[in-house]
């Protein structure tokens, strides 16, 4: 019976030396709140600069239109947690962290989400889509975005228009060159380049419900066409100039079809519109026929066919 005694005393005291070092350990690493209130609030926005949604000053506004700004509050009534809660929700931010610390400090910290493109549709919407895909409110945010203009509904941009903006985001030189896209009504895609005075229709993107498989089908329809273009560009419109055409057709894979601009309509030896028939590939070392349309033909007094 005394061993059954001191067994129980012993298991006893193990219980109560836990729950002592367990209260003391987090005393020990709790501020104290007790009687203390908060003399300081940092505020880091970590892309301030880059994103430009956000400043300190607003994160501030919006705790305070909620009550939830905690200087001067008592420490043991901040709640970090419903800070947090409530900044997550805001448009622009993407995630936020807030803790308290000793002598009175709270800090919060914001990541914001990252814009991709800007969104003009035909029935007046004038928003951004990020880079998730997600809709974000229109706001003073200048940035050198492209902007996607035309017949875009909500759902078309974010399921059509995030794949497009994200592949040229992601190519040096398509990124740089790119500064508008337009959607027709049939939703064919057209790209307004900033060298060069002319649009590139290419054509309607894939489409399907499943949403890994329309983004791969996307990429690979944009490969294709844009490895074309940049061909075109290199041994085509650098050797005859930038300015030749005011719109090329790439909406066929085997041809590209241009419309030449009104100043050079006094050059004899272009027709008005011209039909690239394009070889397996295109080099350095290749040409890529010109067609005349039968209209041209007429036009022109049945000049010969060229090559550049």
């Amino acid at each position: 019976m005394k061993k059954n005694w001191r067994k129980i005393s012993l298991i006893l005291l193990d219980t109560v030396l836990a729950v002592y070092l367990l209260l003391a350990i987090t005393a020990f690493n709790t501020p104290k709140d007790s009687g203390q209130t908060c003399e300081e609030v940092v505020i880091n926005i970590s892309d301030e600069n880059t994103n430009g949604f956000l400043s300190p000053n607003e994160i501030k506004q919006i705790l305070i239109d909620k009550g939830l700004y905690p200087k001067t509050k008592p420490m043991s009534r901040i709640n970090p947690r419903q800070i947090e809660d409530l900044l997550k929700v805001t448009p622009f931010v993407n995630t936020a962290q807030c803790y308290k610390t000793e002598g009175g400090q709270v800090h919060i910290d914001i990541t914001q989400r990252t814009p991709l493109i800007r969104i003009k549709s035909a029935n007046g919407n004038d928003y951004y889509i990020d880079d998730k895909g997600g809709i974000m409110p229109n706001s003073k945010y200048t940035s050198d975005l492209i902007i996607a203009t035309g017949n875009i509904s909500k759902s078309y941009a974010q399921n059509y228009i995030t794949p497009l903006a994200l592949y040229i985001m992601q190519d040096d030189l398509w990124r740089n060159q790119i500064e508008q896209i337009n959607i027709l009504p049939d939703l064919s895609v057209e790209l307004v380049p900033r060298v060069g005075d002319h649009i590139v229709l290419l054509g309607n993107l894939p489409k399907s419900a499943d949403k890994q498989r329309r983004n791969k089908e996307i990429d690979e329809f944009l490969a294709f066409k844009l490895k074309r273009l940049e061909k075109f560009y290199k041994y085509g419109l650098s050797q005859i100039g930038w300015n030749r055409y005011n719109y090329i057709n790439m909406e066929f894979d085997n041809q590209i079809i241009c419309k030449r601009n009104a100043e050079f309509d006094n050059d004899e030896y272009q027709p008005k519109t011209q039909i690239y028939n394009e070889a397996d590939s295109v080099s350095k070392d290749s040409t890529i026929n010109q067609t005349k349309t039968p209209a041209d033909n007429q036009q022109n007094g049945q000049k010969q066919q060229k090559t550049i």
